[in-house]
């Protein structure tokens, strides 16, 4: 035999080993499977599939269901909000107005009558505490005609508040009284507080009068009206430049001239000396035999 020959009959071999390793296992697998097995895994797919639709179809029915559910519930959502809106705005608007009905109700109601006097003080000053602000500002005595007029009241009314008020300055001690002074009101201090009141005149120097100018203003004011001839021979000296000083104070005026040669001034004291000296009228001043000498003792 050749080796050609050798080859060919090798690869037949081979080729019939494959086709008898093949065919066995596919007869095996034809033998093994019952008759009919096509047809009912057939049946099975179809089924499946069947089933695979049905599962489908819900699924599909159960995803429209919850569509429309969620839409519904959105709905309600919405006109749950609406109304919860709604309702706060109900609430809102009466809390408002229950602070609006408390706010008039403490408006209207009526004060206590402590704060009812109190506010009325303060909205309506009266009489009295009207004059008593008049007596504390001015620096001059104020006439009860003169009172009366910037009060718009009645001179008695005047007279009743005055009295009034000085009753209350004595309940509470206060050092001070309103009384008359050159035929008016002026407020003024006890003589309890002269000591006080006369270390304060000193720290004053310059309204401080001296010897001369009081012995001047003595004789003016016990002997006016009077000429400067009759005060310099009761003095025995000159005193013009003494009575233009007592003029520049404010102590002593002109009130005319004589009826003599010559018409000479007449000098008599002013509304200021009154006040100064603490007198209601030049009938209040001391009588010249009550006066001592200084120098007699």
């Amino acid at each position: 035999m050749t080796d050609e020959n050798k080859d060919v009959s090798r690869e037949e071999d081979r080729a019939t080993l494959e086709q008898a390793d093949v065919q066995p296992q596919d007869e095996q697998t034809a033998q093994d499977l019952p008759d009919g097995t096509e047809e009912p895994v057939q049946e099975e797919t179809e089924a499946d599939l069947d089933r695979t639709g049905a599962l489908e179809e819900e699924n599909h029915a159960s995803s429209d269901t919850v569509v429309h559910l969620t839409s519904e519930e959105q709905e309600l959502d919405l006109e749950i909000g609406v109304l919860l809106g709604e309702t706060m705005e109900n609430e809102r608007g009466s809390e408002e107005s229950a602070q609006e009905d408390q706010t008039a109700a403490i408006a209207e109601e009526p004060a206590s009558p402590g704060q009812e006097t109190a506010q009325q003080q303060e909205q309506a000053p009266t009489v009295e505490s009207v004059l008593e602000a008049i007596l504390f500002a001015t620096d001059e005595p104020l006439t009860e005609s003169k009172l009366a007029s910037i009060v718009e009241t009645t001179a008695k009314q005047v007279r009743e508040s005055i009295e009034s008020l000085n009753e209350k300055y004595k309940t509470n001690n206060n050092a001070f009284r309103i009384e008359q002074i050159a035929g008016g009101y002026q407020m003024l201090t006890l003589n309890t507080y002269n000591l006080w009141l006369k270390k304060m005149v000193r720290a004053r120097g310059d309204n401080k009068l001296s010897p001369a100018a009081m012995e001047t203003l003595a004789i003016i004011a016990y002997k006016q009206p009077i000429i400067r001839a009759d005060v310099e021979a009761i003095r025995g000296v000159a005193v013009g430049e003494v009575i233009r000083s007592l003029m520049y104070k404010g102590l002593v005026k002109i009130i005319g001239r004589a009826e003599i040669l010559g018409r000479p001034m007449l000098y008599g004291t002013t509304k200021k000396f009154l006040e100064v000296f603490g007198l209601n009228s030049l009938k209040d001043l001391p009588k010249a035999e009550e006066l001592k000498n200084p120098d007699r003792g």
